[in-house]
């Protein structure tokens, strides 16, 4: 059965390369390579360079961005067939010049970075030479950044920033963060805070501990705890207007978990592909897995989650292409944000299943697929939160219905339309 839409035929002709490329040369990768981001690896520097060559002869480099800096400009809706492509691999991202948080962070600087500022940080950023960290989120503030507590203040020519930040991914490997700070204390929830790039070696900076989350590699320890002991950013590192920085990171985040939500439609497809391989494969009591009637449900039930939230992450990727305003497309994709974790968890723990227990092993992926479908619960704002956001949206639309019965009261509907066409009702009978 197909998966796709059709597309002109030289963007086809593009994701067909993009299939072949991932799976003959780039998931190999994924077998050596546990961290594409950890420039510091000798084997990582050894393979994926070469694959980045081939990516920008291809002139497939960084496709989010605009010819001004590098890519193509694609809009949404081509990213998502791109990117649906991409997850199937852990290292495609990278390999492609679209890893996160290294493209949000590039979209910020584009768009609020001095000249000073993006010839020394976007400009290696985009060219794939350094990698880069987004450190907002706090141990007591979890999803609601009106909590945040850590401080910047103007002494002089700088900005003083003190306090501390976690899950700051891939702060290990950065050579600048984006760090939000409270520099307007007086003012509104979402007026209080601005944004800064801040070097990664600037004195007072300490990563307290790296963590990593259940189902990775304890080693890799991708999530950051830091500390921020008096440190020193020039007042020029500013991005955006002071009290901007709320902002600024929905700005980040709303592409952010589109583009989150399009390769997680390539990493379910992974999984449905192996449970049908399984199904087909694997013989018990005299005939296929796939024969039995609860693995077809299975399948069944597999297949339609997945269709129906690739529709809606390809609908909501075609809304912001047509719109250009994250702000007017908030709610489809919360609806995204919020439909995601479930799909991943459903369709992994049914692989799994269907695997037995060669399923629940390191053989196999699917134990940690179905652990990231929780952390895809929580990253970007919790999956309640997107959810009421969304019905908040979908009530606006809606006004209180007059009368007893809020809901209408059958009976009485009846009677008012045999009121507003007695008329016609009167003759149709006397025609009769």
């Amino acid at each position: 059965m197909g998966w796709d839409f059709e597309t002109d035929p030289d963007f086809q002709a593009e994701l067909d390369w993009i299939d072949w490329f991932v799976r003959a040369e780039v998931q190999p990768v994924d077998m050596l390579v546990s961290n594409a981001r950890d420039v510091r690896d000798p084997l990582r520097a050894e393979l994926i360079p070469p694959l980045q060559a081939k990516v920008r002869e291809r002139g497939l480099w960084a496709c989010h961005l605009g010819p001004e800096l590098g890519g193509l400009g694609y809009g949404q809706l081509r990213l998502a067939l791109m990117n649906e492509i991409l997850g199937r691999s852990h290292t495609a991202p990278v390999v492609f010049g679209c890893q996160s948080p290294d493209s949000g962070n590039a979209e910020i600087l584009a768009r609020f970075g001095t000249d000073v500022l993006r010839k020394r940080y976007l400009e290696p950023l985009v060219d794939g030479r350094i990698v880069s960290a987004f450190s907002m989120t706090e141990p007591q503030g979890g999803s609601d950044p009106t909590q945040f507590v850590t401080r910047a203040e103007l002494h002089g020519d700088e900005w003083v920033i003190n306090g501390e930040k976690w899950f700051s991914s891939h702060a290990r490997y950065a050579s600048f963060l984006i760090v939000l700070a409270v520099t307007e204390p007086d003012a509104g929830p979402h007026r209080r805070q601005s944004m800064f790039v801040v070097p990664a070696d600037t004195p007072g900076i300490t990563i307290v501990r790296n963590v990593a989350v259940a189902g990775q590699d304890a080693e890799s320890g991708a999530h950051a705890y830091i500390r921020y002991e008096d440190v020193r950013v020039p007042a020029d590192h500013l991005l955006g207007g002071r009290g901007q920085g709320f902002a600024v990171a929905q700005t980040r985040l709303g592409g952010g978990r589109i583009h989150h939500a399009m390769r997680t439609v390539g990493l379910v497809r992974e999984a449905f592909a192996m449970m049908c391989e399984r199904a087909l494969s694997r013989v018990t009591k005299g005939e296929p897995l796939a024969r039995k009637q609860l693995v077809q449900a299975m399948i069944a039930d597999s297949w339609i989650e997945i269709e129906q939230f690739r529709l809606l992450v390809l609908r909501t990727a075609w809304r912001i292409d047509r719109y250009n305003d994250y702000e007017r497309v908030r709610a489809d994709i919360s609806a995204v944000k919020a439909a995601m974790p479930k799909v991943l968890h459903d369709v992994a723990a049914r692989a799994l299943q269907i695997h037995g227990s060669l399923g629940v092993s390191n053989e196999m992926p699917f134990g940690a697929w179905v652990l990231e479908s929780f952390q895809m619960g929580l990253a970007d704002g919790a999956t309640e939160i997107h959810k009421t956001n969304l019905a908040r949206s979908l009530l606006a639309e809606y006004q209180p219905a007059a009368g007893l019965f809020p809901s209408g009261h059958l009976p009485a509907r009846r009677a008012a339309a045999r009121e507003q066409f007695a008329a016609r009702i009167e003759r149709a009978v006397h025609a009769g």
